[in-house]
């Protein structure tokens, strides 16, 4: 005999119970922390920061270094690809 179609079977109500259940966790701050639209654009930092964009661009290209040299321009922390290029453009032909 087919089942009444206008009344969901158990495993549904099972399924809808623990969404709901869900729901309100995530609410509440229990498991799950809900965001609107609204508030992840607030958040969202667009772009490169006022001020950060210089009147010469760079290019990018591949240069081949051996390990030893890479490993030190390295080692001399954030910035090292600017330092590098500073030397270059001064002994540049």
């Amino acid at each position: 005999m087919p089942k009444n179609s206008k009344q969901p079977d158990a495993e549904m109500l099972q399924f809808m119970a623990d969404l709901e259940q869900s729901i309100q966790e995530a609410q509440s701050g229990q498991f799950a922390r809900v965001h609107t639209p609204e508030q992840i654009m607030a958040r969202r930092k667009a772009g490169r920061p006022v001020g950060s964009v210089q009147a010469t661009h760079r290019l990018p290209t591949t240069l081949r270094l051996d390990e030893e040299t890479l490993a030190r321009w390295r080692a001399s922390g954030k910035g090292w690809q600017t330092r590098a290029a500073a030397v270059l453009a001064q002994h540049a032909p």
